[in-house]
């Protein structure tokens, strides 16, 4: 196996349990306590502001590395494991067909954003 699939493998499951516990979060039969540190997880892992800085050489990603994988593990542990079983079975399916919707997205995007950059290097060109 190369490390391309490898890393394509892991990215890919990352993303079905991303959204495993997104779903999960949107069950009523998951507690609000778990609800609410997946919201703090979630938050902590899309916030600019971290504990050690990513500026500091190699120590900068520890908490990122570390504390992100935690918080997932431990709210994990908090969904009953029917809920998570049902979560996880609709995730596989979802992430599964949505590849070419989420492709379509991206480029969607990335166009939206070179138009916007050739906009601004126009007017600052002027």
């Amino acid at each position: 196996m190369s490390a391309r699939s490898s890393w394509k493998e892991r990215v890919q499951a990352l993303k079905q349990e991303t959204f495993t516990l997104y779903l999960a979060c949107r069950h009523p039969r998951v507690p609000w306590y778990a609800k609410g540190l997946a919201l703090i997880v979630v938050g902590y892992a899309l916030s600019p502001i971290d504990l050690i800085p990513d500026f500091i050489p190699l120590l900068g990603y520890v908490d990122d590395l570390i504390l992100i994988p935690l918080g997932f593990m431990l709210v994990i542990r908090m969904i009953p494991d029917d809920v998570l079983a049902e979560c996880r079975r609709q995730s596989r399916e979802a992430v599964g067909s949505a590849t070419r919707a989420g492709k379509v997205a991206a480029a969607l995007i990335v166009g939206v954003w070179i138009i916007a950059a050739v906009l601004i290097i126009r007017l600052v060109m002027r």
